[in-house]
């Protein structure tokens, strides 16, 4: 559960802020639109094989320079 101590006089839309930082942090966010459709394991592989072949790419560019 995430929580945010409000001080007095704060401004709500800076606690509203802290809020969603905190959310985004913990890994909610991602987990609720993860969540948002089923996807089947079989999809779920090839995403997860297709990342590692970008982040693969990237770090053989990086390397070049």
């Amino acid at each position: 559960m995430v929580q945010v101590n409000v001080r007095k006089d704060e401004d709500l839309d800076r606690v509203l802020r802290k809020f969603k930082s905190k959310l985004r942090r913990e890994g909610v966010i991602d987990e609720l639109k993860k969540r948002e459709y089923y996807e089947k394991p079989s999809q779920q592989r090839r995403k997860r094989e297709e990342k590692a072949k970008r982040k693969e790419v990237r770090r053989r560019t990086q390397d070049q320079w």
